[in-house]
């Protein structure tokens, strides 16, 4: 689905498609997640319930395809729906990305049975899924990953653990790269594991910095037994798809990122317009005029940037995964900062919970370290640039 460019103002000029989606996850994002996102936090609670109430909104197959339930929309589309849900909650539009990565890597990927099998109920949110890649030893070096799965007979036996997952044991599935071969990125291979399946586990719940409405554990597998029918493509593919996955995870966290910053910069506006010190509003001060213009110039050029990412990916332009990592980088270093300068226009009361800005700081921080840190974002810029 194509969006204009405004000559004169540069704005992208939304069609009227895209328009009503926009609208429809920041009403659906104002009614059920905005109310309760400082609750979910402060009691670390993983809202499954209004999670699931997203799928017959088409949010849980957003770019998976119509004959297995899902909305077929583009990646601009998908940009526009997670900046819409993050200005509620970044938390929870990140973990509506994730299940939707791993939703598109079985719909790309997948074979027509296996479409068939698992993309329904993911689609429609009665299953909720994961990702899993990183591992205790391997974090930005994916094609390290020690997690092994030999054949036996008509399943597959995966033995090790992944690190940092969100969604871990509260999701049904569990997209999870695992070796099968030699050392390197070719003997790298995909599963699809269900939660209930034997020497299936997961660690403890993390204690974190943000995204408490998450939960994050390790995936732990001894002697898992899955299906060989649960292999996604062919032995040796994992990598490729992994990857493959990773650009338009890197727009949707960007997006979640430009909500955030978003949901801060007005909740700056609302504060500087009413708080009061030396006989003025605090909006008064050039001081302070000029950080609240420096962050809206920079918020703005952040919401192009990734747009314009967006539709690189849409149309399949041969620079499309620079552009993730350049926009990844971009927006999320922008979001965070942004978010920080958001707490300090508060003073004190920033750094209280119930004004919801510590949070949005404490939230958005992570999104520069995952899918790719921001310092593996700028090696794969360079390498576009000058060759590896």
């Amino acid at each position: 689905m194509d969006a204009a460019v405004d000559a004169g103002t540069g704005q992208f000029e939304l069609n009227e498609e895209q328009r009503a989606i926009q609208e429809m996850a920041r009403a659906f994002a104002a009614d059920r997640v905005a109310p309760n996102a400082l609750d979910w936090d402060k009691a670390k609670h993983f809202p499954a319930d209004v999670i699931r109430e997203t799928g017959p909104l088409g949010l849980g197959g957003i770019y998976v395809r119509d004959d297995v339930g899902g909305s077929a929309l583009g990646r601009l589309d998908a940009v526009l729906i997670f900046e819409a849900l993050a200005h509620a909650d970044p938390a929870f539009s990140s973990f509506i990305s994730i299940h939707n990565m791993a939703a598109s890597m079985i719909d790309r990927f997948g074979s027509d049975e296996q479409r068939q099998r698992f993309l329904p109920k993911l689609t429609s949110m009665e299953w909720l899924a994961s990702y899993c890649l990183t591992e205790p030893g391997s974090g930005s070096d994916a094609a390290a990953l020690k997690t092994r799965a030999v054949r036996s007979g008509g399943d597959y036996v995966l033995n090790g653990a992944k690190q940092f997952i969100s969604g871990a044991g509260d999701s049904d599935l569990y997209v999870v790269m695992a070796r099968t071969g030699g050392d390197g990125p070719k003997g790298i291979s995909t599963f699809v594991v269900p939660k209930d399946a034997a020497g299936l586990s997961f660690g403890a719940n993390e204690h974190k910095m943000g995204w408490h409405m998450q939960s994050t554990r390790q995936v732990i597998f001894e002697d898992c037994k899955v299906p060989a029918d649960n292999l996604l493509a062919a032995e040796g593919a994992g990598f490729g798809i992994a990857m493959a996955g990773l650009d338009g995870g890197r727009l949707n966290i960007a997006a979640c990122s430009l909500g955030g910053a978003q949901s801060a910069l007005d909740k700056a506006l609302a504060y500087t317009a009413e708080r009061e010190a030396f006989g003025s509003k605090i909006n008064q001060f050039q001081a302070l005029q000029f950080r609240l213009a420096d962050m809206e110039t920079e918020l703005q050029a952040a919401r192009i940037f990734l747009y314009a990412a967006a539709s690189k990916l849409d149309r399949k332009a041969p620079d499309a995964g620079k552009w993730s990592a350049m926009a990844k980088r971009f927006v999320t270093d922008i979001g965070f900062d942004i978010a920080n300068q958001a707490l300090q226009l508060h003073g004190g009361y920033g750094y209280l919970h119930d004004y919801g800005i510590e949070k949005l700081v404490r939230d958005l921080r992570v999104h520069q370290i995952l899918e790719g840190t921001n310092e593996i974002m700028r090696v794969i810029i360079a390498r576009s640039l000058i060759g590896r």
